[in-house]
């Protein structure tokens, strides 16, 4: 890999408000903006239920993970620009800043088709430790 070099996208077809509703649990976050839609519309929200951060974040992690397997996460530092919505379609892309001799940089991000970045984010990889 050199500078510039894209990253091969991790996509998410749709935004499942089952997975709303298990991020939830595993969070304890009952934020009924995540569960009902009518919370979302009086909130002046939208009009469906809005995906959590954590989840947002985790399909960066997931783009890390398919473009650099054999590396761990050293860094990550996110912004969080917009909402992703039930049913959704988000693609998590990016490219590569820098290639060091243990580690590569990054600018990442998670757009919504139609509706823009909702993350935007840099991170650092490098070569996992061998036991």
């Amino acid at each position: 890999m050199t500078p510039g070099t894209l990253l091969t996208p991790f996509v998410v077809e749709a935004v499942s408000p089952g997975a709303m509703r298990e991020w939830s649990v595993f969070l304890a976050d009952p934020n009924p903006i995540h569960l009902d839609a009518e919370a979302v519309r009086a909130a002046g929200l939208g009009d469906r239920p809005i995906n959590q951060g954590p989840a947002n974040l985790a399909y960066l992690i997931n783009l890390l993970s398919l473009n650099f397997p054999e590396m761990d996460i050293v860094t990550l530092e996110t912004r969080f620009n917009g909402n992703v919505f039930a049913g959704d379609r988000c693609v998590a892309g990016g490219h590569v800043i820098e290639v060091g001799e243990t580690g590569v940089r990054c600018e990442i991000w998670l757009d919504v088709d139609g509706g823009g970045r909702a993350v935007s984010a840099n991170a650092s990889v490098r070569k996992r430790a061998r036991p």
